[in-house]
């Protein structure tokens, strides 16, 4: 068994919307980014491509490239599956925790975990999502940003 950990994090600005975890989250501003700029599923990729010690994020789609511009993050995970599977692994979980001040994430928890692991191909007991704020501390504590955390752990196919 192998695990990675991931972290990515976003600008919040108006006029785009709020993705995370591949969910649409009401708010008045989402996070800029060469692709829907999902920081959960962002720091998920990395957190997987680390375990397996295939690079990172940048290294299967770079921001530079403008086949990804606007892409959605969830199609992103999919793909980052395929390597996985391609390199001879299996996810065995994820963990991550979105730290932000607001919105309030509790209500899209479920739908959050439902859409990555149907990326992942496994049930969704495997997959946890959770969040924190900062007390008001930091670029997430005066709402300019969103970051994510991310823990997954992978296996040899058999």
């Amino acid at each position: 068994m192998r695990t990675g950990v991931g972290y990515d994090a976003h600008r919040l600005v108006p006029q785009r919307p709020l993705i995370l975890g591949g969910v649409s989250i009401p708010s008045s501003n989402g996070l800029a980014g060469h692709s829907d700029g999902d920081v959960l599923l962002h720091a998920i990729i990395d957190a997987l491509l680390g375990a397996a010690a295939l690079g990172d994020i940048g290294k299967y789609f770079p921001s530079e490239d403008p086949r990804y511009a606007g892409i959605s993050s969830l199609d992103m995970l999919s793909k980052t599956n395929a390597i996985l599977k391609e390199d001879g692994w299996r996810v065995l979980n994820v963990d991550a925790t979105i730290v932000a001040q607001s919105p309030k994430l509790a209500p899209y928890f479920q739908s959050m975990r439902q859409s990555i692991a149907a990326s992942l191909e496994v049930e969704t007991a495997r997959v946890s999502v959770k969040a924190t704020t900062t007390d008001g501390l930091g670029f997430t504590g005066s709402s300019q940003g969103i970051a994510c955390y991310s823990v997954a752990s992978i296996e040899p196919e058999s």
